[in-house]
């Protein structure tokens, strides 16, 4: 470096001399100098001077410069030849992930997300923070973010580790011990069931039916005098209750099918024999009424081989017991035969270990909570037991039995009322106990979990399918559009905007009129799916679309008076009550509350509530029928109008009712009259047997001799919905 800043200096100084020597006063100087003639006068001893301390300060100046850019030049780093590239940032995301899982991944904000798929197939506006995105949205969210995408293929397998509660292995067969069997009486509504199981336990649970109809599943343990103990499900033989049977039979031993000798075979009864075969499980045959005049068991066991009930007399392997429910003939030897295949059977259970059990039915009281009817299938139950049933657990506070008498342990085969649960589990649960409190929140919380996710995977599904069918309706939107002018494409999309306008009141009034939103509530969850079940049969929504607003247990309240006012629905109530208060605050709100103790009047006045709905029907009423015997014109004015002279048939014509013209049985004209001639004479009747001429509305309408005109009138005529449930 130093000998670089030496050749400059050097080469400064040279061609600073240089300039001076071509300044015309220098050039006089260095002639002066040159000759040895010295400038005596002081002042040019001073420009001289001047004009040498004005050279080092330029010189110096340079060379300052100089050395400061030498020295950036040897501190700066060796540039590199290639040019940096700026790198995108990398996301892992993985299939299935949720709006919010996205924006986290991508660290931006979930409206960041919202965003970039806006102007998209997908509607924005029902995307929550927890929606799945498609792997088509994930990948056009990243690609606007400018970032790269990466999948995730250890999010993808992750596997959680599986926290339910499960049932416990089989028990060494050396370890059972018999149990008693869990016996389900089934068949068709009013073959006697109920009054039959009366007989049996002795109790008086038909007298408390409404109708002798048994509203909800229940379970009774009945004692037999020679010891032995039968758990009887006294299944609904209505056929509402078609799903209450199916669970009945999913945790029954025996099925006892009751038919009425006098009835036979009916449409419940062929569905409590495919329970049955489907849950396979033995049937006992009960011909029930063998008292009356008119019984037949020999025609119900003809009946019963078109379904592969084969009685023991045709050569199969039903039992079939005459009884009479109401006398009480025969009682004992279906009890004896119900033992007699029990045996057979071989029931066993194991009293030991965690308990595992069904709930049959669940309800609220209004002083103990969450109540369940449930049967033991394995260990014995006793107070302080944790259980966890669907989505809810239980501390065991308290046990009791069929007729409310408090007990300390139930073991297999036994029906127990079960005091202590956090929520109320479904009918058809399955009770599992559990060690400890925080077990059974675990349990609980995995399966909320589970749940959630299986939801998720519905709604993507879903999407995907609305995404597919806003990418088709596109797709034709720009074929409908292709090939126009542009102008004729947006007079077109004008007149598609005007037919979507905002309803008008009287507009709005008529749909609403077409649409019944219900609030149904129940005593007990299996009522409550009952109505439920025949809800989903409903298939008249072309006539009146049915909206189920909200569904639940126990008794009206004001919140659901005020869904019914908000939504202007009926709250239908079954085996609840609506107190005073309540039924006036919806009788000030205008809302209906039906309340009944029998299912199918429910169903009925449902059926009722929805044909008020639909619009009235005109039916036609004759009132008089006339021949035509001839025709002719009449001239006024300058119109020829045809007449018709006629002759009454039946009835009688009355001139401001409605006509129409019939000519070989096909009505070729509908209308009024403008005249009703009796000789001369304008008349407003004309009775049986007279003759007259009468003219139309319409000119251009011919008459032809042995035509018919028939007098009628118009009556609206409520129309009654289509829909059938089954009854």
């Amino acid at each position: 470096m130093n000998q670089k800043l030496l050749k400059l200096e050097n080469l400064l100084r040279f061609h600073t001399v240089c300039r001076q020597l071509h300044n015309p006063s220098q050039r006089r100087l260095s002639a002066w100098c040159k000759h040895g003639f010295a400038p005596a006068s002081p002042v040019w001893r001073d420009l001289l001077g001047a004009r040498s301390w004005q050279t080092d300060m330029l010189i110096g100046s340079a060379l300052h410069q100089h050395r400061l850019l030498v020295t950036k030049k040897e501190k700066r780093p060796p540039r590199s030849q290639l040019s940096p590239v700026k790198t995108k940032k990398e996301v892992e995301v993985w299939v299935g992930m949720t709006v919010e899982d996205l924006a986290s991944a991508m660290a931006k904000d979930i409206d960041c997300v919202y965003e970039a798929l806006l102007n998209t197939a997908i509607d924005v506006d029902s995307l929550e923070a927890n929606s799945h995105l498609d792997e088509v949205w994930i990948k056009e969210v990243i690609k606007k973010a400018g970032m790269k995408l990466k999948w995730s293929k250890l999010k993808q397998e992750r596997i959680r580790e599986n926290k339910d509660a499960v049932r416990r292995p089989g028990t060494d067969p050396a370890l059972l011990k018999p149990r008693s069997p869990v016996v389900t009486i089934m068949g068709h509504v009013d073959h006697g069931k109920t009054t039959l199981l009366d007989k049996l336990r002795e109790t008086q649970v038909a007298a408390m039916e409404v109708g002798g109809i048994t509203q909800h599943i229940g379970a009774f343990l009945v004692s037999l005098p020679s010891g032995e103990k039968i758990t009887f499900l006294d299944t609904p033989g209505h056929a509402a209750f078609s799903a209450m049977r199916a669970r009945g039979a999913q945790v029954t031993d025996i099925v006892v099918l009751v038919v009425a000798a006098d009835d036979g075979v009916m449409k419940q009864t062929v569905e409590s024999i495919q329970h049955a075969k489907d849950a396979e499980v033995p049937i006992i045959l009960a011909i029930n009424k063998c008292d009356k005049t008119d019984a037949d068991p020999e025609k119900v066991k003809k009946e019963l081989l078109a379904y592969d009930v084969v009685c023991e007399e045709y050569g199969g392997d039903v039992q079939a017991v005459h009884v009479s429910a109401l006398t009480g003939d025969n009682l004992m030897a279906l009890a004896e035969a119900t033992i007699a295949l029990a045996e057979i059977l071989e029931l066993k259970a194991d009293p030991t270990g965690p308990v595992e059990g069904t709930v049959i039915e669940s309800f609220t009281d209004k002083g103990r909570g969450p109540v369940t009817t449930a049967i033991i299938q394995r260990g014995t139950l006793r107070k302080g037991s944790i259980l966890v049933a669907g989505k809810s657990w239980a501390k065991v506070r308290l046990m009791f039995d069929e007729n409310g008498k408090i007990l300390n342990e139930a073991y297999p085969s036994m029906p127990v009322g079960i005091i202590g649960w956090r929520d109320l589990p479904s009918a058809g649960d399955e009770i599992l106990e559990v060690e400890s409190e925080p077990r059974a929140r675990e349990v609980i919380e995995w399966r909320k979990s589970e749940q959630k996710e299986e939801k998720g995977k519905d709604d993507l599904k879903i999407m995907e399918e609305k995404r597919k069918e806003h990418q088709e309706a596109h797709r034709k939107a720009r074929e409908k559009y292709g090939s126009l002018h542009w102008r004729e494409r947006s007079y077109i999309k004008y007149l598609e905007r005007k037919e979507q306008r905002p309803l008008k009141p009287k507009e709005k009034v008529e749909r609403q009129s077409n649409v019944l939103p219900i609030i149904i509530k129940g005593d007990v969850d299996g009522s409550v799916e009952a109505i439920l079940n025949l809800l989903d049969t409903y298939d008249a929504s072309h006539e009146c679309e049915l909206e189920l607003v909200h569904f639940g247990l126990g008794d009206i309240s004001e919140n659901d008076v005020n869904f019914a006012e908000t939504f202007d629905g009926v709250i239908y109530g079954f085996n609840v009550d609506a107190g005073s208060a309540i039924q006036q605050s919806a009788a000030q709100k205008g809302v209906k509350i039906k309340l009944h103790k029998i299912i199918y009047h429910l169903i009925e006045d449902l059926q009722e509530e929805l044909s008020s709905r639909l619009p009235h029907t005109l039916e036609e009423y004759p009132i008089g029928e006339a021949s035509i015997l001839a025709t002719f014109t009449v001239t006024e004015g300058k119109k020829k109008i045809p007449v018709a002279g006629c002759r009454v048939q039946k009835g009688q014509l009355e001139r401001q009712k409605k006509f129409k013209l019939i000519r070989n049985g096909q009505v070729i004209w509908k209308g009024s009259l403008t005249s009703l001639k009796h000789h001369k004479d304008d008349i407003s009747v004309i009775k049986t047997g007279m003759d007259c001429g009468l003219s139309l509305d319409e000119e251009k309408v011919e008459f032809k001799p042995g035509d018919q005109v028939i007098c009628y009138e118009e009556n609206k005529v409520p129309t009654k919905t289509s829909w059938d449930p089954g009854f």
